[in-house]
């Protein structure tokens, strides 16, 4: 028998042991969605879930006390030490670069597609510590693992608008209550220093499985891209972390041939070579086009209801997913959301929504607008217009905190009730806060960055494309504030160093400077930059016309240097 048949059959028991602790405890799934849009684009998502089974949230009243041991495979052991170290129940992060386009996009499976990054949570009350300090530790902590500015989601940026994020998952009956905290940063957007903590939580990394398709190359050179981490608690199941990255590709523009044809190697550049050996599941799930020809390569293991669905772990490797159609697709107008800020003062502006509702169905919707304290609503101008005569009725249930200088921004909530085909325009004066010059940001001339307003649907048909509680984002706004000519002070610098310079210059040389009399009838001087010597006792000198003897000089007195 050979010697290492011992150390291969323990290292065998042990791989065994560890795979059932993962089925029981823990079960990871991937799935990749891709879908083909109206406009020839191609909307994926990838989606990695991670489900610990018979676990709860930590309990905020035993922050004061040691945690109970957590033993973690598959699950992301650093995000789940933050989770366990603020006592967390429900967390949502998003960063995204572009506009998400809902006219021609329709409604993303992820709704939080706001423009920069967006942190709220759910969180419990009652411990030792308060829950704004646990806030604020998690911000920062979440801003180290996933290097990104979330440390600047201060005071002045966090709201508490609990309509508008209800919770997505079950919130734990402690007998104390939960309060949530919301902030948004509409200047921070992904890149690659986010994409590579992201990966490294994931079991697989990047090495197999659908997580091998993301190229930083490709996946930052689509029209929209965007990277959001959920954790929730479901009570049947445990603790659930979805880590999820969407992104909209043109393979018009990546085609040489313009054609909409579209496969992973058009899109991703690279195919899927193994499967991921601790996934539970792992899925290609492509939605097949309704109104024209179509054909899909390779075979999908089934289809159901309109969906092609690859198993990865049973499709023959390399898998290069591809679709081929002939025409565009039918789509349909849904709700257009219009949102500007205007006003040619830089101390007062004015703020104007249009909501347009394309449907034959009433439309409600929660409105809500978290502006910086820089901007102070003038909630007396308030006006609703619908089809462009005054309608004070469309709106209802207003909620209104002002902002506290330096502290605390405005939150606005109401709800806007649209009828069918209608356009409700809501429009308000704003006034513009006057800042000291040290509030300024360096690049102060190109102005302020506001946050999206989020519009929650309360009331909607209940199709693939509206769902009660879904959220849309508008584009988010530039404001310019009065700003002073930060050139002047530049200009006093510089002209204060160089009158400094000037008369130190003259005063140094004034004191340093080696002044030698001579006689004024002298008609010959010294040129004291030529070499003069000694010649005995008698001194030889060397004139400005080149000569050196005193002879042709005989009545005439010079100066010469010792």
């Amino acid at each position: 028998m050979q010697p290492g048949w011992l150390v291969r059959l323990l290292l065998g028991f042990s791989l065994l042991v560890s795979a059932l602790g993962i089925s029981q405890r823990e079960q990871f799934d991937e799935q990749l969605t891709l879908k083909s849009l109206r406009d020839g684009k191609v909307a994926s998502k990838f989606s990695f879930t991670t489900i610990l089974k018979g676990t709860s949230p930590r309990d905020p009243r035993s922050l004061g006390t040691d945690d109970v041991s957590q033993h973690y495979t598959v699950f992301p052991l650093a995000l789940g030490q933050i989770l366990r170290e603020y006592a967390v129940t429900e967390l949502h992060l998003s960063l995204n670069a572009g506009r998400w386009n809902y006219d021609r996009w329709g409604y993303p499976e992820e709704s939080g597609v706001g423009t920069g990054a967006e942190l709220w949570t759910w969180m419990g009350d009652g411990a030792q510590s308060s829950l704004d300090e646990r806030w604020r530790g998690l911000r920062n902590a979440l801003a180290g693992l996933f290097c990104a500015s979330l440390g600047s989601l201060d005071e002045q940026r966090t709201t508490s608008p609990a309509r508008s994020f209800l919770p997505e998952g079950h919130l734990p009956d402690w007998g104390i209550p939960h309060q949530i905290r919301h902030a948004s940063l509409p200047s921070e957007n992904v890149c690659t220093e986010n994409l590579t903590p992201f990966l490294k939580l994931l079991p697989c990394k990047s090495l197999s499985g659908i997580a091998s398709l993301l190229n930083p190359h490709r996946l930052f050179d689509a029209d929209w891209h965007g990277m959001s981490v959920h954790v929730l608690w479901r009570e049947d199941h445990g603790v659930e972390i979805r880590l999820t990255f969407q992104t909209i590709s043109d393979p018009l523009r990546l085609s040489s041939g313009r054609k909409q044809d579209w496969s992973f190697r058009t899109l991703f550049d690279r195919t899927i070579e193994k499967a991921c050996p601790v996934a539970h599941s792992s899925r290609v799930v492509v939605t097949l086009p309704t109104s024209k020809a179509y054909a899909i390569e390779p075979d999908p293991s089934s289809v159901l209801s309109g969906l092609a669905i690859f198993d990865i772990t049973d499709s023959i490797k390399p898998l290069d997913v591809g679709l081929r159609f002939a025409g565009d697709f039918h789509y349909r107008k849904r709700h257009n959301v219009f949102r500007k800020l205007y006003g040619s003062s830089q101390a007062h502006g004015r703020l104007s929504v249009k909501l347009i509702n394309h449907q034959a169905e009433p439309l409600r919707v929660v409105y809500l607008e978290t502006m910086p304290w820089l901007i102070q609503f003038l909630l007396h101008t308030l006006k609703i217009h619908v089809d462009g005569v005054r309608n004070d009725g469309a709106i209802s249930e207003v909620t209104y905190i002002p902002a506290v200088p330096h502290a605390r921004p405005a939150t606005f909530q109401c709800v806007l009730s649209i009828p069918p085909g209608a356009v409700v325009d809501l429009t308000m004066d704003v006034a513009k806060s006057f800042l000291r010059y040290t509030e300024h940001p360096p690049d102060a001339q190109r102005g302020w960055d506001l946050p999206p307003a989020v519009f929650t649907l309360i009331e909607a048909n209940q199709t693939d494309f509206a769902k009660a509680g879904h959220r849309l984002y508008t584009s988010t706004l530039l404001v310019d504030l009065a700003t002073p000519d930060f050139s002047m002070p530049y200009n006093v610098i510089i002209f204060t160093c160089s009158l400094i310079a000037f008369l130190f210059g003259s005063v140094f040389n004034l004191l340093t400077r080696k002044f030698v009399s001579s006689n004024p009838d002298t008609r010959y001087f010294i040129d004291f930059h030529h070499y003069f010597a000694m010649e005995g006792k008698r001194h030889v000198a060397f004139f400005s016309d080149g000569t050196s003897d005193f002879e042709g000089n005989k009545g005439r007195t010079v100066s010469v240097a010792k």
